[in-house]
């Protein structure tokens, strides 16, 4: 599979759960949030209204989480699992050693593995990016956020199975 630069490689479970959430969200959510304000607003004296403020602050986080979704959406690349080739890409379950630690998780976007306590880091990371296109076995340089470079060695790399 080859992945898209700036599209988050999505299972069609995940896809289907986010695309129905942004319906909930744009259609009964922007409804019930607006019906809150109007009636907050029935109140009174908006600079002391609690209630107010508190639906105008959700409604934001709301519209600022259908914007993300409808990016990630438009733009995500759908489909089965990669091939088990050893090469680690978006949708893999990689393991890796790293100053003496083994640490496991998924190369690809959180949204895939909500409901579950797999670790995700993005290709955009600076570990995902670092280990992109390795092969296991591989031993690749990656910088930490302290700027120090440390050695990465891919121990194994699975396609990842909801």
């Amino acid at each position: 599979m080859s992945s898209q630069p700036n599209g988050a490689w999505l299972t069609q479970d995940a896809y289907d759960r986010l695309a129905k959430e942004l319906e909930e969200l744009e259609g009964p959510g922007r409804t019930d949030i607006a019906e809150r304000i109007a009636a907050a607003r029935d109140e009174g004296d908006l600079k002391e209204n609690g209630a107010y403020h508190a639906a105008r602050e959700e409604q934001g986080k709301m519209e600022a989480r259908i914007a993300d979704l409808q990016q990630l959406l438009k733009n995500a690349v759908v489909g089965e699992s990669p091939q088990d080739d050893g090469v680690v890409e978006p949708g893999m379950v990689v393991t890796i050693s790293m100053a003496r630690k083994e640490r496991t998780f998924l190369l690809g976007n959180r949204e895939i593995a909500e409901g579950t306590d797999l670790e995700v880091f993005s290709t955009e990371s600076p570990l995902g990016s670092a280990i992109h296109g390795a092969k296991v076995g591989e031993t690749v340089d990656y910088t930490a956020p302290t700027g120090k470079s440390l050695p990465v060695e891919i121990v194994k790399c699975t396609p990842y199975r909801p």
